[in-house]
């Protein structure tokens, strides 16, 4: 049984949290508290296996009950939980700076809560199960020749996990991932699988150049869109540029621009995979990426929280394969070694 503890100011949220965690066998509701003041103390005592952490509450914050976690001699791994402000968005990269494991969004409307269940217990259940990475050295200055191109967005953030903690050092590509996500909170979202992942990950800028054995995530607000870049040795690779173009399908960055781009610059050498999310942003980009010769897979139906954004690209005729959530890392490794 997985242990938790909840820490949140709000009843509610407390009472709603502790009725979806309840309905997983394998997850233990042991508490709850109203602020890190109450939590210390039982965090001492009960020993939960994981604490989720409200960011702004009265007395003792989320970030000062960080501080104080530290000085602990036992310490749970900590997902924070963070509502949808520009403040809580810093807080919640602040928060993973000293040290929290995860961070969750909460609906803006909290009538909406119960619908974050399987995120919830996913994202529980992976805290304890993602093991420590062995770091490698990314090749810096290599442009890379082959791009694997990750587009998702609802109950993305599950998957990357489990994708990037299993990825076994360097590999011979860029990776771009295209999240779906408020705007200031991919800058959590990148350190967190910095934490789990063997190579490198940072939020993208404007002026990247796609080097192997590095992962640049899309900056929330913002398109990333792929360009030609040839370095002063003559060799051919990507860059990033930033731009706050309109949305497309209503979202800011788009996966359609990502994958659009990278196919005109990568053609046969791009390589996308497409997980969960609603809309159907994906299958343009995907559909750009099959007419240049490269290659798409999406994640199967089963293993998503919406099927949305695949079935923008199944419906165009342009994947090549369906693959289960826990064989897709796999199946990124195998397609590097093909080009190398």
């Amino acid at each position: 049984m997985l242990r938790v503890l909840i820490v949140d100011d709000s009843v509610f949220i407390r009472t709603v949290l502790s009725d979806l965690l309840k309905r997983a066998p394998e997850i233990e509701v042991i508490g709850t508290a109203c602020n890190g003041v109450e939590a210390l103390p039982m965090i001492a005592e009960l020993k939960p296996d994981v604490v989720t952490l409200d960011v702004q509450m009265p007395q003792m914050d989320g970030i000062e009950t960080l501080r104080q976690i530290k000085h602990l001699s036992y310490r749970p791994k900590i997902l924070v939980l963070s509502t949808l402000t520009s403040r809580d968005a810093e807080l919640t990269y602040k928060a993973l700076r000293l040290g929290a494991d995860d961070f969750m969004l909460k609906p803006r409307n909290i009538s909406k809560m119960r619908g974050i269940e399987n995120e919830l217990t996913a994202k529980v259940k992976q805290l304890i199960s993602i093991p420590e990475p062995q770091k490698c050295a990314p090749n810096t200055d290599i442009p890379a020749e082959t791009i694997i191109l990750i587009g998702a967005s609802a109950g993305g953030p599950p998957m990357l996990d489990q994708i990037f903690s299993n990825m076994k050092g360097h590999q011979n590509a860029a990776f771009v991932i295209t999240q779906h996500m408020p705007e200031g909170f991919t800058a959590a979202l990148a350190e967190r699988l910095n934490r789990i992942c063997p190579m490198p990950v940072k939020e993208t800028e404007s002026g990247d150049i796609l080097n192997n054995g590095n992962v640049y995530l899309s900056k929330g607000g913002y398109h990333t869109v792929i360009s030609r870049h040839v370095d002063e040795l003559g060799r051919q690779g990507g860059q990033i540029t930033l731009t706050k173009s309109a949305p497309v399908h209503a979202v800011r960055p788009a996966v359609d621009i990502t994958f659009s781009s990278a196919a005109k610059v990568f053609g046969k050498n791009c390589f996308s995979v497409i997980l969960s999310g609603m809309g159907n942003d994906a299958g343009e980009g995907a559909l750009a990426i099959k007419n240049a010769g490269g290659n798409n897979i999406a994640v199967r139906e089963e293993d998503c929280l919406v099927y949305g954004m695949a079935r923008s690209a199944i419906k165009r005729d342009c994947i090549d394969r369906v693959i289960p959530l826990n064989r897709i890392h796999r199946e990124i490794m195998k397609h590097i070694a093909k080009k190398e």
